[in-house]
């Protein structure tokens, strides 16, 4: 998992005046929170945060939040707000995790190579751009990569193919089909496992979510 330090300070107001007059000041009021503890208001500089955040949201990243006066926070970037017409910073929300505590994420799956059945008229139908993985946080890997390039037309890659590593567990159906090249003009071979692949991924989140 991607690993980054940043740094911020406890903020002592709110409300909706308080607030502007801080990011005026070139500021973003931000919250931290996490089970079984208070919520933490805070405030990070507005400029290096927005370069941050253009680097790092939505992915699977680790932050190493440097408060002052309170110490270091492991913490999830959970929510960014913005201004829907100037694109600024309103608000953002972290949340603070257990690194021994193994949690649910989903990774982007990259495949690489063209498919050999490719090369021969089939055409290559993804049902999977990412799967839910378990583990502890530093265990996660960025992404999982695949390599299509041995795949004839008719030949297919179950999730529980892709490569992970020994101590993370898939959460995603394993016997669902992440990629395969069908014939040409087989559309509905390919509807069938778009769908095949999105099931199998709702069940699986839908799952990990009932055990937290």
């Amino acid at each position: 998992m991607l690993q980054v330090e940043m740094s911020a300070a406890v903020r002592a107001t709110s409300g909706k005046g308080p607030m502007r007059q801080l990011r005026m000041q070139g500021m973003t009021p931000a919250v931290v929170y996490g089970t079984g503890i208070d919520a933490v208001n805070i405030q990070l500089e507005t400029k290096k945060l927005m370069a941050q955040l253009l680097e790092y949201y939505r992915k699977n990243v680790l932050v190493n939040l440097k408060i002052d006066g309170m110490g270091d926070k492991n913490v999830t970037i959970v929510e960014v707000q913005t201004d829907p017409v100037h694109d600024t910073l309103i608000h953002v929300d972290f949340c603070e995790i257990d690194l021994a505590k193994e949690r649910s994420f989903n990774v982007p799956v990259t495949y690489t190579g063209v498919a050999k059945g490719v090369d021969l008229g089939g055409f290559l139908a993804i049902s999977h751009n990412s799967v839910v993985l378990e583990a502890k946080p530093l265990d996660i890997p960025d992404e999982c990569v695949v390599d299509i390039t041995s795949l004839d037309i008719g030949d297919n890659i179950k999730c529980s193919e892709i490569n992970i590593p020994d101590n993370v567990k898939l959460m995603t159906d394993p016997d669902s089909v992440a990629v395969v090249v069908v014939k040409p003009g087989a559309q509905e071979v390919e509807e069938e496992v778009e769908e095949e692949g999105v099931e199998g991924e709702e069940t699986a989140v839908a799952e990990t979510d009932a055990e937290e």
